[in-house]
């Protein structure tokens, strides 16, 4: 099993055994304060430049073996040498030298820059980015037989600077953040068969312990309520589908007002339906549920932090599977709105699930806003690929407040357009509109379908297919799930709209 990780904050002290992290420029010098702790070392590095084997850029390392004269197993010195004009990322460097240090059960951070200071904000970020490195999904392999009994079972990192107090002070919110990044991991990671909408539901009751208010709804108030989109994705499956409504009111009375909604699709495994997808690949269909798996990490995030604001999260939880008693292509259903979709592709599916959750959201919660995550196409991924979520919306000021969240986390989102002729494409003969538009333009008509489940409340749908799932490794992010969203809607929720 993966080590426990412990992240300290102290004032700078004399290394005693594991690894040593110092940051180096292009002229190979560390901190005057870390070189007085080094002592002979600092001419080796000086050494090591000269010969041109070192150039010290942004995100690459260099092990120095600790000779017997000094208490280290290993000095790891880090390039931060940036472009001229370029910001240094200090969430992206923690995850760098997480990485770097391996299966090291204890390393010192002597966190300063080659010269000058570097402050408590960016030591903060520097230990998120380690954080959600040091994750790892691992809790079903059985210890092999060739394993490392050496292995630590926790690992400690202390970073150490002058402001070490504030920075302990700053890292708390981050933390947060990082526990509900990493909720939402384990929830993408889990395997379908452990992983069902009731037992996603159950999950949730977690929150209570922070103060949110958790309701489910199950499939007898969900047929009271006409949900007959969202029921009939998962009437195929043995599994009966679950609605979860989770509420943190956090503003001050007076101040509050109406919630902020987030919507999740939460399909725990995805077949296809009747219109069955390939064999190849399909076992990934276990994270068609990275949107909801992202609201919920949100919820405890906003709770563990305090946040000032009211928000309302919904996720609608089903399993599309092929059996007798599945929706076929040509069946029309009625939505809880009253509007009527005949289907025409059954794989189409996570767009019928949130229509019901958009309408319930809506009109229970008359929302300022509401924003739904889905991994609804494989049209967007086409289209952006695994750098950018779609970003469709009804409202610009809520567009933009999106993109620049997404630029402040690197979390990035990409508009794509809405308008009449791609909503024209899912008119029905003889329904009010049916659930795909065809294949051009996938992701847009998949989101006009939405959009008519949100009447005018300021709405923006992300797809996230290509970012919340199989996401490519990065330097804070070696997991297949990504928890992608949760630091992009926390960022958002606190520039516009907490108290």
């Amino acid at each position: 099993m993966a080590a426990s990780l412990t992240i300290g904050f102290s004032a700078l002290v004399q290394p005693r055994g594991g690894v040593l992290v110092a940051f180096v420029g292009a002229d190979m010098k560390v901190a005057p304060a870390v070189a007085d702790r080094i002592g002979a070392l600092g001419p080796r590095l000086a050494g090591i430049g000269k010969k041109g084997a070192f150039k010290a850029k942004k995100l690459t390392a260099l092990d120095v073996v600790a000779p017997g004269e000094f208490d280290l197993d290993r000095l790891l010195i880090v390039g931060v040498e940036t472009p001229k004009g370029e910001p240094l990322d200090f969430f992206a460097l923690g995850g760098f030298v997480m990485g770097k240090l391996g299966a090291a059960a204890k390393a010192d951070v002597a966190f300063m820059a080659p010269s000058g200071e570097w402050n408590a904000d960016a030591a903060a970020e520097f230990a998120l980015g380690a954080t959600l490195r040091a994750y790892s999904f691992d809790r079903y392999k059985s210890k092999k037989i060739d394993s490392d009994d050496n292995e630590p079972t926790s690992r400690a990192l202390a970073i150490q600077l002058a402001a070490h107090e504030r920075a302990k002070a700053a890292y708390l919110a981050r933390q947060a953040v990082g526990e509900g990044v990493i909720l939402a991991r384990d929830l993408v990671n889990e395997p379908p068969n452990v992983l069902g909408p009731v037992e996603f539901a159950a999950r949730t009751q977690a929150l209570k312990k922070l103060g949110v208010v958790v309701e489910t709804l199950d499939v007898k108030a969900m047929q009271r309520l006409k949900m007959g989109a969202l029921l009939a994705v998962g009437q195929g499956s043995p599994r009966p589908s679950r609605m979860v409504v989770m509420r943190w009111n956090g503003a001050k009375r007076k101040r509050g007002g109406a919630p902020i909604a987030f919507v999740g699709k939460g399909v725990c495994f995805d077949t296809g339906g009747i219109s069955i997808k390939p064999a190849g690949s399909m076992e990934d269909m276990k994270g068609d549920m990275g949107g909801a798996a992202c609201v919920v990490g949100l919820l405890h995030t906003l709770a563990a932090r305090k946040a000032k604001v009211n928000v309302v999260g919904i996720i609608g939880l089903v399993e599309n599977m092929p059996d007798g008693d599945a929706i076929r292509p040509g069946d029309i259903l009625t939505s809880m709105s009253g509007q009527t979709i005949e289907v025409i592709n059954t794989d189409a599916e996570g767009r019928l699930v949130l229509a019901d959750a958009l309408w319930y959201a809506e009109t229970t919660f008359k929302p300022r806003a509401m924003i739904d995550l889905a991994t609804l196409t494989g049209a967007i991924m086409i289209a952006l690929g695994a750098e950018h979520a779609g970003l469709f919306s009804n409202n610009d000021e809520l567009a933009q407040k999106l993109a620049a969240a997404g630029e402040a986390t690197g979390e990035k989102v990409w508009r794509m357009p809405l308008g009449k002729a791609y909503d024209k494409l899912i008119d029905s003969k003889i329904a009010d509109m049916k659930n795909t538009g065809g294949r051009h333009g996938g992701s847009i008509t998949a989101a006009q379908f939405l959009q008519r489940f949100v009447n005018d409340t300021p709405w923006a749908h992300l797809d996230v297919a290509g970012v919340a799932m199989g996401s490519p490794s990065s330097d804070i992010n070696p997991s297949w799930g990504s928890g992608w969203g949760v630091r992009l809607l926390n960022r958002l929720i606190a520039d516009s709209w907490e108290d």
